[in-house]
């Protein structure tokens, strides 16, 4: 039944506005008429007679309704009233979209403007439609929805030189799912507060510029700007978890607004294994990492030259506003330099997997499309350490977002409270923001290692550890084990570690030979983990080889210092 209301409530609500959108722009009495003729008979569609449309339970069994089917009567609706809603939208659209190309100008133009907005003869067409039980007091409703529109979209754009040019946005090809949300339920018709709307997914969305008497190229590089404009700011206004409010009955709906929910902390360690994208030479990593891919909220990280199997350690920190649906994105690039960039793979994350409060270790498989789950091409994984924490969380550390500290998420969750005050001149208090470094000694027990792979024309090997502190070079390495693929050392180092937070464990395994030495693989340890926990065993795949398994108990004796910002 849910299904049902949730479904004949949007429509209502739709009509109802657009109703108050063909009032308030004073459209000829004619019009009006004709748009409540068909408003009356859509009214006349008691919900029980929506029910039987929608329900195929009313059927013989072998009656099969596909979801275009049980929403051809929404389609019709929507065909009829269209003109009705092109005429009473165009005007709002253009008003409320103009700000948003303006904040997302190109540096190259000095205005960017909508000149002429209209929706065209088509009307979308419904395609599917759900309800989703989350939980909350309100009904949540998602149609998705095809549109091959023939709109007029003029965008008026002038650059600082003075040139000034008419481009045309069209053939525009658009999928995706919307979505509505119903709440506050309330015992008043139309028995809800409010409706909230946005574009839950964008599945596709294809358009063609085109300048209205003149020839693209005549500036170069415009067209992937406004391209850049327009996408930005579909993302930036209307995609989840950025929703609109239309508030239907009197009253707050601040609830309703999109708000911060917490900080997610990523870590980007490595990545290994990536296609070579380069005919001389290796590619170029770098990676792009986001959770709204806005320009100015996606991270970049450094370029690593000539690698495969490069290694970032690199930290970057996201607001997160709905951890339930918001997921991270990696995309790795190979940078050609002057070039556009190219794609090596990307992975993404869901960030409902995540413990709050907890950090996760990962390594993302790359594929080339994260929509299209066919491609079966070996691209590499990268390696991320993740930290979500909600604003308010009480996790045994206090205000973990206070404003007046400079410190990252995970060192604020490491030293609780650590601002420290300090008397002023005046004999008042003042809060010193501090930046923590994570000091301490490291102890670093190589126990064994599990079925290595032979170097030796015999399938035997001498095998001894290397252990290295990436940041300050300082290296340690075990005794040689004559003849053996599963050697045991049970060796202890330690390391005075300056900053923890940033620094690394490398540990690699050699064969010694008398004329030199053969490679034996390799793993590369942030240290989040035992600076969380205070201590571990973990047992860890080598990398860069067929097989190979190293057992360590790693142990930390914090010895934290500040340093003022």
């Amino acid at each position: 039944m849910s299904f049902v209301l949730g479904v004949v409530i949007g429509i209502i609500v739709g009509v109802g506005i657009i109703v108050g959108f063909v009032k308030s722009e004073n459209a000829r009495s004619k019009r009006r008429s004709e748009l409540a003729t068909t408003i009356a008979a859509f009214a006349r569609m008691t919900v029980e007679d929506s029910r039987k449309i929608l329900m195929p339970e009313h059927y013989p069994s072998w009656v099969v309704f596909s979801n275009q089917q049980k929403l051809k009567w929404l389609n019709s609706l929507l065909e009829k009233i269209w003109p009705y809603v092109d005429e009473a939208a165009s005007e709002l659209v253009k008003s409320s979209v103009e700000p948003i190309l303006e904040q997302y100008k190109p540096m190259i133009l000095a205005s960017l403007k909508l000149s002429k907005f209209t929706l065209g003869t088509v009307a979308p067409q419904f395609t599917g439609v759900s309800i989703l039980e989350d939980g909350s007091e309100g009904i949540t409703m998602e149609l998705e929805m095809n549109w091959d529109g023939n709109p007029n979209i003029v965008l008026d754009i002038k650059t600082y030189v003075g040139v000034s040019l008419p481009v045309q946005v069209k053939n525009i090809g658009f999928t995706g799912i919307f979505r509505l949300i119903f709440r506050p339920l309330v015992d008043e018709f139309p028995c809800f507060g409010a409706v909230c709307y946005s574009l839950r997914k964008k599945k596709k969305l294809d358009f063609t510029l085109k300048v209205i008497g003149g020839d693209m190229t005549a500036i170069p590089g415009i067209s992937d700007a406004i391209e850049g404009t327009i996408r930005d700011a579909i993302e930036d206004s209307i995609t989840w978890p950025v929703r609109k409010i239309i508030p239907i009955l009197p009253g707050d709906y601040s609830d309703l607004e999109l708000k911060p929910t917490g900080v997610l902390e990523v870590k980007l360690v490595q990545a290994k294994e990536l296609t070579n994208k380069d005919l001389i030479g290796k590619s170029d990593p770098f990676a792009e990492l986001y959770v709204r891919p806005v320009r100015d909220r996606m991270k970049k990280s450094k370029t690593i030259n000539n690698q495969l199997n490069p290694v970032w350690n690199e930290h970057f920190e996201f607001i997160v506003e709905d951890p339930l649906t918001q997921h991270l994105v990696v995309k790795i690039f190979d940078d050609e330099g002057l070039q556009a960039a190219e794609l090596i793979g990307c992975a993404h994350i869901r960030l409902n997997e995540l413990e709050p409060g907890k950090v996760k270790d990962v390594w993302l498989k790359l594929v080339k499309d994260l929509e299209i789950q066919r491609d079966q091409k070996n691209r590499g994984q990268v390696h991320l350490e993740l930290l979500y924490c909600p604003y308010g969380m009480k996790n045994g550390f206090t205000n973990p977002f206070a404003p007046n500290l400079s410190m990252t998420s995970l060192e604020k969750v490491l030293k609780s409270g650590a601002e420290g005050k300090e008397s002023a001149q005046n004999g008042g208090e003042i809060n010193r923001r501090k930046d923590i470094i994570v000091r301490g000694v490291l102890s670093v027990t190589v126990i064994s290692a599990e079925d290595l792979f032979p170097t030796d024309l015999m399938g035997k090997a001498d095998p001894y550890v290397v252990v290295t502190m990436k940041k300050t070079e300082t290296k340690n390495k075990t005794r040689v084990v004559p003849e053996s693929l599963n050697p045991v050392w049970n060796q202890t180092f330690d390391f005075v570690v300056e900053d923890g937070l940033h620094d690394m464990l490398i540990l690699e395994v050699w064969d010694h030979d008398t004329f030199g030495k053969d490679y034996m693989g390799r793993c590369i340890l942030t240290l989040t983990r035992v600076l969380m926990e205070g201590e571990y065993k973990e047992t860890f795949e080598l990398d860069g080889v067929k097989s190979g398994k190293l057992n360590l108990h790693l142990k930390w004796a914090p010895q934290p210092i500040y340093r003022d910002s």
